[in-house]
């Protein structure tokens, strides 16, 4: 870990240090992968509710985001490269419906994260399979991963199985510990304590 260099370091959040690598971090045990049993889910305030298989998701146009990215516990990288569906493919096949004002990713094992539909609605926010020119490692999410790198990286939902577009905003997993709603790295919305 260490400090940006000083042309960088307005890139770097207050309180965050740079990491070369990737930590992992993650609650609750990894789950496991089977293509055959996989889906992904889009339901709520849509006009198209869809589920895709693996194979069906991995056949939809794919983008490529160069981002950095920040955890709530103090690192951030740069650069790091993510490929998969961009979030404005999900909103042109479901057609959200004017109400649906948060967007709650589900992941496995029930969790959850919220976030406004304007942040998700960003043109660097994507449903991930890759990282840096790899598939993801099962322990940062495989298969899918969502990554919204304006916001710290527990709202990133890792193995995500579902999106749901809501009028309500539910917040997720981490929020009923007392995590900031927003998460903007930033405004150094880390918690509400």
């Amino acid at each position: 870990m260490r400090k940006p260099p000083p042309e960088l370091a307005h890139r770097v959040p207050p309180g965050q240090v740079l990491t070369e690598k990737w930590p992992v971090l993650t609650y609750g045990q990894t789950p496991r992968f089977d293509p055959k049993r996989w889906s992904f889910r889009c339901f709520g305030l849509v006009e198209a509710e869809v589920t895709w298989t693996w194979e069906e998701f991995r056949a939809l146009p794919r983008a490529e985001v160069r981002c950095d990215i920040h955890c709530v516990t103090r690192w951030s990288r740069f650069d790091m490269t993510f490929r998969g569906v961009p979030f404005s493919e999900i909103v042109r096949l479901t057609r959200p419906l004017p109400e649906a004002a948060h967007v709650i990713s589900h992941g496995e094992q029930g969790y959850t994260a919220n976030l406004p539909f304007g942040v998700m609605h960003d043109d660097d926010v994507m449903l991930a399979y890759e990282a840096d020119g790899e598939p993801l490692a099962l322990e940062h999410g495989y298969p899918l991963r969502l990554v919204v790198p304006k916001r710290y990286f527990w709202k990133s939902t890792k193995w995500l199985r579902g999106l749901e577009f809501s009028a309500t905003d539910k917040p997720g997993f981490w929020e009923g510990y007392g995590y900031h709603n927003n998460a903007d790295p930033f405004l150094e919305e880390r918690t509400v304590f």
